[in-house]
C-alpha cells in the first residue's frame, strides 16, 4: 500500500489528546513513500470515486472540542481497515450495551507509523463521559480542536493515498507549513459502507508562526 502516512511517522496528538506520547516524526506534507500495495478488505481494486466539485480542499476551519470513547492499538498496513473497522466495532458495541448514542463522526488518528505498520487511535463522540467510564482497552478522550485545514476523499482506503498525494502537492504549492498530524473523520459508517462509498474528511492543523 502507497501511503503518506507511512512517511508521517509520528505521534500526532501530543497536543490534543493527553493518552497519547510525545511525536517523533516528520511534517504531515512529507511525500509517501512507493512500497507494495495492500488488498482490500473486500479483495477488489483500490477505487476512488469521482470528486465532488463542491467538496472543501484546503478549506479552514474550526473544529470544537468533543468527548470521545476511544481505542488504540498497533496494525499492519496490510489489515490496516480491516483492524481499525474492527476497533469501531469494539466501541459500537460498547455504546449498544451501554445504550449510549454516539454525538458525531466517528475518528481515525495515526499515532505513530512506519514502512510496515502503524499505532492508532480511534474515537468516537459522545454528549457527556459515561459513568462510570469504560475498562480494558477502551477509555474517555477529548477530540482535536482548533483551527485545521479539511480536504475530503471519496472512495476506498487503500485509494486514499491518492486524495493524500494531492493534499501534499496543495500545501507545498501554497507553500504552507503544517503540524506532525493528520485526523480522518468518517463521513459515511466505516463498518457498514462499502470500501467504494466511503466518505472520509481529512483534516490538517497548519504550523502556528511565532509572534
Amino acid at each position: 500500500m502507497t501511503c503518506v502516512r507511512r512517511a508521517v511517522g509520528a505521534a500526532f496528538l501530543t497536543a490534543v489528546f493527553a493518552l497519547i506520547q510525545p511525536p517523533i516524526g516528520a511534517q504531515a506534507q512529507a511525500a509517501r513513500a512507493p512500497t507494495e500495495k495492500a488488498p482490500e478488505v473486500s479483495a477488489t481494486p483500490a477505487q476512488a470515486a469521482p470528486a465532488n466539485p463542491a467538496d472543501p480542499f484546503g478549506e479552514e476551519v474550526t473544529l470544537e472540542e468533543k468527548t470521545i470513547i476511544t481505542m488504540k492499538g498497533t496494525a499492519t498496513w496490510e489489515t490496516a481497515f480491516e483492524t481499525l473497522a474492527d476497533a469501531f466495532k469494539t466501541i459500537g458495541g460498547y455504546l449498544d450495551k451501554q445504550k449510549i448514542q454516539p454525538s458525531g463522526k466517528a475518528l481515525v488518528v495515526y499515532t505513530q507509523t512506519d514502512d510496515t505498520g502503524f499505532n492508532y487511535q480511534v474515537g468516537i463522540p459522545v454528549a457527556e463521559a459515561p459513568k462510570p467510564p469504560p475498562r480494558g482497552d477502551l477509555s474517555v478522550g477529548k477530540s482535536p480542536a482548533g483551527k485545521l485545514l479539511k480536504f475530503v476523499h471519496r472512495g476506498s482506503y487503500d485509494a486514499m493515498d491518492t486524495t493524500y498525494e494531492a493534499i501534499t502537492n496543495h500545501l507545498d504549492e501554497k507553500r504552507l507549513e503544517t503540524e506532525d498530524m493528520f485526523i480522518e473523520e468518517y463521513v459515511t459508517d466505516p463498518v457498514k459502507t462499502p470500501q467504494a462509498k466511503l466518505i472520509v474528511n481529512i483534516y490538517i492543523p497548519l504550523k502556528i508562526q511565532s509572534p
